[in-house]
């Protein structure tokens, strides 16, 4: 995955040679699409709300931090929110929720980091349909059930459906698995209740035809230290050290372009998504920043200088204005 999202920016040779391969993707995934629009399989409804957070493309485009950001949004509007998750990096198999303690490398970074930043129950599972029923199951007072991913999980009935792309990249090439980043056909676009566009830094909005976005601004305006999360800076009060900036998120650039914009001097050190840090990847006695995903692998073992950078999100108001309309009905 690390390798392909640089082929995956424009259409080469490799791209070509890949291409039967998105051929057969497209009908596979096609087909099945297909059956359960047209109830040759079906789809189990759990008896509440449920929002999935997905996208159509593979790798990281935002969805975690829109899906903490619209919890406690939920949560803010007088509702009782829960989460599902696959777990993706995690070692544990079936169904299982997630407490304030669970080991990332048991439960997965992202689930992790959702349950200590918003307290709501979490549940993760390979099967969202098998982890939101055990989620009403274990908690009857969740109202409405927001899904991290699960965009393609057509066997879980959904009332709404958001699509994240990331601004920097949008949709790659616009061919689909391998041969590009495309997990579904952009046509998809069109079926979802809102396409969300993740802005990082000076980077604008893709201008997508015939679909309208909006746009939530992601932006750092503080951080905290990981030893000591009550301590906390501005990020334009942060020392001016030459600071090791060190990420393992799907979209590191977004990250580094963060820091870019506070005028932090910085060497960025890269890891592949969902990374499993280990002492020995951060030199002792560096000044560290890294984002929260990351931190939550890291409280173990860190330095007396290891930074997190706090991530703020901000919705587009008319997002905000239509989602609230759309809950109401």
């Amino acid at each position: 995955m690390f390798f392909l999202r640089h082929v995956w920016v424009r259409t080469g040779v490799l791209t070509l040679l890949l291409l039967p391969l998105s051929t057969l993707f497209a009908a596979v995934s096609g087909l099945r699409r297909l059956a359960y629009r047209y109830g040759w399989l079906r789809t189990v409804s759990v008896g509440v709300p449920v929002i999935v957070v997905g996208n159509i493309t593979a790798g990281g485009s935002g969805k975690t931090p829109l899906v903490i950001w619209l919890a406690n949004w939920l949560r803010s509007q007088g509702h009782r929110p829960g989460v599902i998750s696959r777990g993706y990096g995690g070692t544990a198999r079936g169904c299982v929720e997630v407490q304030t303690d669970s080991a990332p490398a048991w439960v997965g970074d992202e689930p992790a980091l959702i349950r200590l930043k918003t307290e709501a129950p979490v549940v993760i599972g390979r099967d969202r349909a098998g982890a939101a029923c055990m989620l009403r199951a274990q908690h009857p007072e969740v109202d409405v059930i927001v899904s991290d991913d699960g965009l393609q999980h057509y066997r879980l009935h959904r009332d709404i459906e958001l699509a994240v792309i990331d601004a920097a990249t949008g949709l790659g090439n616009g061919w689909l698995l391998p041969a590009g980043p495309l997990r579904e056909p952009r046509s998809r676009l069109l079926d979802v209740d809102a396409v969300v566009q993740v802005v990082r830094g000076a980077v604008q909005p893709h201008a997508l035809d015939s679909v309208v976005s909006w746009r939530a601004d992601f932006s750092t305006v503080q951080a905290y230290r990981l030893n000591a999360p009550q301590e906390r800076k501005m990020m334009r009060d942060l020392p001016r050290h030459d600071w090791l900036a060190v990420t393992g998120i799907g979209q590191p650039q977004g990250f580094f372009a963060m820091l870019d914009a506070h005028g932090l001097r910085y060497r960025p050190r890269a890891f592949p998504d969902h990374h499993v840090f280990r002492p020995a990847d951060i030199p002792a006695g560096e000044a560290v920043l890294m984002t929260e995903k990351d931190a939550v692998k890291c409280r173990g073992f860190a330095g007396p200088d290891w930074w997190v950078v706090e991530l703020d999100v901000t919705p587009d108001q008319g997002f905000v204005r239509w989602l609230d309309a759309r809950l109401k009905q």
